[in-house]
């Protein structure tokens, strides 16, 4: 019964890994699609490597090596790659925790850097519109205020005279009405309205990881007994 029940526990592994590993395997490739076809960088300039596309490359490339250590160590029965995998976890979900902690205390300080990060790329873009050069930075306004269907950090005025076409909220030429919604102010409401939800996402990908340590560890413990530690 009890092997029975370890067959279950690998083969559960293995196909839990995989399907990660091809879901790790899309998020990579989208990412890296993104940054071969968009133009699109970070509005913050402190952070300008920071962009939708790196940030998918990145989830797609920890999530691909860490289920696929996981799915070869349980098929494997390896020793050395269970241990890895459950060390990975581990890191992963310390380092999230982290990140929600860090957020949730200097959730003021976090707000106004990035408000006066946006402020200075809005005045990047202003100041390549007077010079009537484009730049990375008026052409990530253009598709964010666009995306989005808002204007400016708070609204419309923050463009002073100089407000670009995509805050119209037509396509007509000349402009009849703008997009009211400032983009900045849009998403905290957005992250307001939808915090539940994000604070389910992250207490489920907890869980998640809980168990495959759980599992990995059980595994673990078992092939030790048994004198399979090394077994190729």
């Amino acid at each position: 019964m009890a092997q029975t029940c370890l067959k279950c526990l690998k083969y559960t592994m293995c196909l839990v890994n995989f399907l990660f590993f091809m879901c790790g395997t899309a998020v990579f490739g989208f990412g890296l699609y993104m940054m071969m076809n968009s133009k699109m960088s970070s509005l913050v300039p402190s952070l300008a490597s920071l962009n939708l596309a790196n940030i998918l490359f990145i989830i797609g490339i920890i999530i691909t090596c860490v289920s696929f250590l996981g799915f070869l160590g349980a098929l494997k029965e390896n020793r050395c790659l269970l241990i890895t995998f459950f060390s990975l976890l581990f890191l992963l979900m310390v380092v999230e925790l982290a990140a929600a902690c860090v957020m949730l205390v200097h959730e003021r300080e976090i707000d106004k850097f990035l408000q006066d990060d946006l402020q200075r790329s809005l005045q990047k873009s202003m100041k390549s519109d007077k010079s009537g050069n484009s730049t990375n930075s008026e052409d990530d306004w253009d598709f964010i205020q666009i995306t989005l269907n808002c204007c400016g950090i708070y609204n419309a005025s923050d463009w002073v005279d100089k407000i670009p076409a995509s805050c119209c909220s037509t396509p007509v030429t000349p402009c009849i009405t703008l997009r009211e919604e400032g983009c900045y102010t849009k998403l905290k409401v957005w992250f307001e309205d939808n915090f539940l939800s994000v604070g389910i996402g992250v207490i489920v990908l907890c869980v998640i990881e809980v168990l495959g340590m759980c599992f990995s560890m059980t595994l673990f413990c078992h092939i030790s007994r048994s004198g399979l530690g090394y077994k190729l």
